[in-house]
């Protein structure tokens, strides 16, 4: 049985192609088109291989940075009384302020997000107001792009890059069983467990690949939440307080 996991419910192509700004360090007024197009392409087929079902969005943005990448490769014409302080415009102008404006639009939404969870999960419990250090931790929420970077990370560390390592049969352990052993796993640790853990040494690549989209389903579902102490720190994955789910059906 092959299983799907759908992205469009985690994150778009705008977040996407912010993730590699970030990444890459970039000014996002000044992005490398055949740096970020070639990056932004290598994400789909990655995902496409771990069986995610990707939105057209993503499609539509992919042939975007294509075009605008091949406009910026053409040599600008030169017209006839033509002012040489007037600049040709920028192919990757609307796209910019596209970014800029959805970034814009994130980052209100995470400060939001922020205020609710200060005033919902801060507070420190009484039996660890002494001596715990981590006990005020406040994380930050990943992407589904930092999620599949830490997991392209622990295959290549183990040599699994051919092409046959991403195809996925379920016919030994179903999805929702490998759901509920999360959840078990994740109840026994109200402080949540690193990322790492849930993929140890001896996994085979089916096992390693649907533990994946066994976590990105329940994220879809809010049974868990993925986070970070600092950008690019360890990854820990926890249980959503409140949050319970009658079906683990991936379809639900």
């Amino acid at each position: 049985m092959e299983c799907t996991v759908r992205v469009k419910v985690f994150e778009g192509p705008l977040d996407l192609l912010l993730h590699l700004i970030r990444k890459n360090e970039i000014d996002i007024h000044d992005i490398p088109m055949a740096l970020i197009t070639q990056q932004y392409l290598e994400y789909l087929k990655w995902m496409q291989a771990l069986n995610l079902e990707v939105a057209s969005d993503y499609l539509v943005m992919a042939a975007t940075l294509v075009h605008i990448k091949s406009k910026m490769l053409l040599p600008k014409p030169m017209e006839v009384g033509e002012d040489e302080e007037e600049e040709d415009e920028d192919p990757r102008a609307e796209l910019v302020q596209r970014l800029l404006e959805y970034q814009r639009y994130k980052e209100a939404a995470q400060e939001l997000g922020r205020r609710e969870i200060l005033g919902r999960d801060v507070f420190v419990r009484p039996s660890e107001a002494s001596g715990d250090e981590d006990a005020e931790e406040v994380f930050g929420e990943v992407s589904i792009f930092h999620l599949l970077d830490a997991f392209h990370r622990i295959l290549s560390e183990r040599r699994w890059q051919d092409e046959e390592a991403l195809k996925v049969e379920m016919d030994r352990v179903s999805l929702a069983d490998r759901i509920q052993e999360i959840a078990d796993l994740v109840s026994r640790h109200p402080r949540g467990i690193p990322f790492e853990v849930l993929f140890p040494p001896g996994s085979s690549r089916r096992e390693l690949i649907l533990t994946f989209l066994a976590l990105l389903e329940m994220i879809r579902l809010r049974m868990i939440r993925a986070h970070q102490a600092i950008p690019y720190g360890t990854i820990r994955i926890e249980g959503i307080p409140g949050e319970h789910k009658s079906s683990l059906n991936p379809d639900s």
